[in-house]
This record gives C-alpha cells, sequence and structure tokens, in this order.
C-alpha cells in the first residue's frame, strides 16, 4: 500500500512539475509578444523622432567634443557626420543586418590609420561612442542582433560600462520590482506607484535609472512605462542564472 501510495505521489509531483513548466513558458511566451507590441509600437509610431534624436545627438557630440584647435577639423567633422547620419538612418528599418554594422566599424577604424596626428584619437573616440549609442538603440528595438556565436572575451568586458548600464540600474529593489512589473504589461506612474509604495520624487528617481539605462522607455510624457529590448534580455538572462544556481523546490 505504501508503494502504491509514493508511486501515486510521484506521479502527482510529475505532473505538478509539468504543469510548472508549462505555466512558465506560457509566462514568457507572452512576455515576448507584449514586449514585441510594445516595440512594433516605437518603431512605427517614433522612428522618425528617433533618427531627428539621433542627427541632434551627432551635431552636439561632435562640435562639443571633437578638438577644436586642429587643421582637418573642417575636413573631418562632415566625413564622420556623413557616416553617423546614415548609420542613424537605419533606425526607421525594420531589419539591420549585422554584417552592415560591422563594415561600418571597419571603415571608422581605417579612417583612422590615415589620420597624421596623435590628437585624431580624442576625435576618433567621441564618433565610435556616437556610433556604439546608435548600435545599442538598434539593439533595444530589436531591429539589430549581434550573432549568437560571436562570445565575449570576459577579459575585454568594460567594467564601468557593465556596472553603470546593468548593474547598477538593479541593484535596488523597487527598480528591480518595477522592471519586472513592466515585462509583462505596460503601466502608468499611478499603477507603479501603488506598486512600489514610492510616491513622487522618489518613484521618479528609479524610473530615471532605469531610463537613463534604456532599460525602460516611455511611450510619450506622463504615458505609460514600458520595458525595452533591452530591458527584457537582461531580465531573462537574470532569470536564466537564477534557475541554474538556486535548485527547484521539491
Amino acid at each position: 500500500m505504501n508503494k502504491n501510495f509514493e508511486s501515486e505521489i510521484s506521479d502527482i509531483r510529475e505532473k505538478l512539475e509539468e504543469i510548472h513548466r508549462d505555466i512558465r513558458t506560457f509566462t514568457e511566451d507572452s512576455n515576448r509578444e507584449h514586449l514585441e507590441s510594445i516595440l512594433t509600437f516605437v518603431r512605427d509610431d517614433y522612428s522618425n523622432v528617433l533618427e531627428k534624436h539621433l542627427i541632434d545627438d551627432i551635431k552636439i557630440g561632435l562640435s562639443k567634443n571633437m578638438v577644436k584647435k586642429c587643421d582637418r577639423l573642417e575636413q573631418c567633422r562632415p566625413i564622420f557626420t556623413d557616416i553617423l547620419q546614415k548609420n542613424a538612418a537605419l533606425i526607421k528599418q525594420a531589419s539591420v543586418d549585422s554584417e552592415i554594422i560591422d563594415k561600418k566599424r571597419v571603415d571608422i577604424k581605417n579612417l583612422r590609420k590615415g589620420m597624421p596626428y596623435d590628437k585624431c584619437d580624442i576625435c576618433f573616440s567621441e564618433a565610435t561612442d556616437l556610433f556604439e549609442k546608435q548600435v545599442s538603440l538598434m539593439q533595444s528595438l530589436r531591429i539589430y542582433e549581434v550573432k549568437k556565436d560571436k562570445k565575449q572575451d570576459i577579459s575585454l568586458l568594460p567594467s564601468q560600462s557593465v556596472i553603470d548600464d546593468m548593474l547598477d540600474p538593479l541593484c535596488h529593489t523597487k527598480r528591480f520590482e518595477i522592471l519586472k512589473a513592466v515585462s509583462g504589461q505596460s503601466m502608468s506612474f499611478s499603477a507603479l506607484s501603488k506598486l512600489t509604495d514610492l510616491r513622487g520624487g522618489n518613484l521618479l528617481f528609479h524610473l530615471q535609472k532605469l531610463s537613463d539605462s534604456g532599460m525602460i522607455i516611455q511611450r510619450h510624457e506622463r504615458g505609460d512605462y514600458m520595458i525595452t529590448g533591452k530591458g527584457f534580455w537582461v531580465l531573462e538572462g537574470i532569470s536564466d542564472i537564477y534557475s541554474s544556481l538556486i535548485p527547484e523546490e521539491n
């Protein structure tokens, strides 16, 4: 009788685990569908605004951070502007091939080889930073994805960038709760206030942290908050790591 009982318990446990896996898969798929609908909305409605933002960023960045006292300034600035503006225009496409981005990176590096001064590094560093910001936005919108077979060498991970872009934004419990909440649906400021028990400036501070890191966006001024591709990937990565480190309860 005990053997029959244990067998029934085992069958029930297996069934519960199966149901748990199904629910988790359904939730993940639902979140992906939600994310895709959000990204489609952003791409369709805000592509022109995003392109204008990137172009303005180019003008400000190059004007502010290129070497002022240089006899090649008026030659180099139009070249950088042209490269970056053409790259910014890709934000309006439904998909950007990784080979295009790789080629543009190589083109920028090759330009540097033909420049005569050590101080040219300053200008090329600014152009490269602007370029990578554009690529990061494309990744968040899921119109550009890095090839999965390319693995980042751990020794080359930029420590400060990893901390600023991923670890610091999520090191606070309330910010982690916010990101989890908007991974399943867009949420208003008042709904997030109720969820986190934060008010006014306190909640805005945490929302700004997540927004500055590119993990969430706001539909429009005073609109709902939504997760970005970057936010979703980071959250998925944390979930995978946590699942592999923490054994499931029996």
